[in-house]
Order: C-alpha cells, then sequence, then structure tokens
C-alpha cells in the first residue's frame, strides 16, 4: 500500500502542471459535449500509461542487467527532479492556449498520441522520473508503485475532464499557477528523497 501511494501521489504531481495533454482534455471540456471528452480522457490515459510503462520496465530492466548503473540512476533521479520541480514552478501557465479540438475522433487520437509518443521531452522526463524511482524500490514492490502510477493517470484525466466542465469559469492563470507550484514542490520532495537514498548508498 505504501508503494502504490508513492507511485499515485509522484504520478498526480507530475500529471497536473499544464502541458499539452491537459490542454487537449481541457479544451475539450471547455468547448464540446461530454461523450467527445471523456472520450478524449480515455484516449489521452491510455497513452499516457503507456508511455508510464515503457519507461518504467524498460529502464528497470536495464538496472536489473547492470545493478551499478542504480546508484547513478539515483544521482541521475535527484538532479532531474529537482530541475523537474523548479521548473514546474517557474513555469508561466497560459489560460488562452488553445487546441484544435473539433475534429474526428481519429484526427484527435491521432493528435493525442503525438503529443505523448512523439513528444522528445515528455520521453525523456518520464524515462528520467521513472526510471530513477524503480532504482530505489525494494525488490517486489515495482508493480504497487507502476499501479499507482496507472491508478493516477486514470484518476487525474478522468477528474480533470469533469473538473473543467463543472468550474469554467474559475480556470484562470492564478488557479494554473498554484497547482504548478504545488506540484512542482512535490516533485522536489522526491528528488531530494532519491538524493537521500544515494546518500545513504554510499555511505
Amino acid at each position: 500500500m505504501q508503494y502504490w501511494l508513492q507511485g499515485a501521489l509522484l504520478g498526480l504531481a507530475y500529471l497536473a502542471p499544464i502541458g499539452m495533454q491537459n490542454l487537449y482534455v481541457m479544451n475539450t471540456a471547455l468547448r464540446m459535449g461530454p461523450l467527445r471528452t471523456y472520450q478524449v480522457a480515455g484516449i489521452t490515459t491510455a497513452f499516457d500509461i503507456s508511455l508510464a510503462l515503457s519507461c518504467f520496465f524498460g529502464v528497470g530492466l536495464l538496472l536489473e542487467k547492470v545493478p551499478a548503473l542504480i546508484n547513478v540512476m539515483l544521482l541521475v533521479g535527484c538532479l532531474a527532479l529537482s530541475y523537474f520541480g523548479v521548473r514546474m514552478i517557474t513555469a508561466k501557465p497560459s489560460s488562452d492556449r488553445e487546441v484544435n479540438v473539433n475534429e474526428p475522433l481519429l484526427k484527435v487520437t491521432i493528435a493525442c498520441f503525438a503529443v505523448t509518443w512523439l513528444n522528445p521531452q515528455a520521453v525523456l522526463d518520464g524515462t528520467m522520473l521513472l526510471g530513477s524511482m524503480r532504482a530505489s524500490l525494494p525488490a517486489g514492490m515495482a508493480t504497487a508503485f507502476i499501479f499507482g502510477i496507472v491508478t493516477a493517470s486514470c484518476l487525474w484525466f478522468c477528474g480533470l475532464a469533469t473538473a473543467t466542465r463543472i468550474f469554467k469559469s474559475a480556470l484562470d492563470e492564478k488557479v494554473m499557477k498554484w497547482i504548478n507550484v504545488l506540484c512542482g514542490t512535490v516533485v522536489i520532495l522526491y528528488g531530494l528523497k532519491l538524493g537521500y537514498e544515494l546518500l545513504q548508498a554510499v555511505l
């Protein structure tokens, strides 16, 4: 339960800052009906989960074959998560950015795939985030942790679609900024946790 909760909290903190995936879901909820809104949320969730599983188990397999890389991943993860967290906090979200969601579902599906899998930054961030966390997990706890990540993805995009439809008028730049600050702080704390585990391993 502990590692499932860690995965869920980290997943939510990583997903919440406003990015292209969130913009697709939010713009759909603002401009389209409930059926299309939840179709897009489901498609986005599926692609996000597939990327998370690839990043987590791909790097995890490498760490199992080359255990010496664990401390390297902990160091990289500490630095990368701290950097990502600072970047989230200092980002300047814009509430007037739009994506075209008034398209056939197939085109929207392709667009959701592109902003997830064809985004080098998303792939790199996911690999550093999940790979470094994989290095810190005790044996046998990887499944619980990644299930937490999957749970977070399902809850986040469905919840985002619902909340956007309910609170359309309240989603201004100030609210988005506070979301980024909160989530960036959580990610930095995870980075510091990895740094602490690296010090324990070295000392």
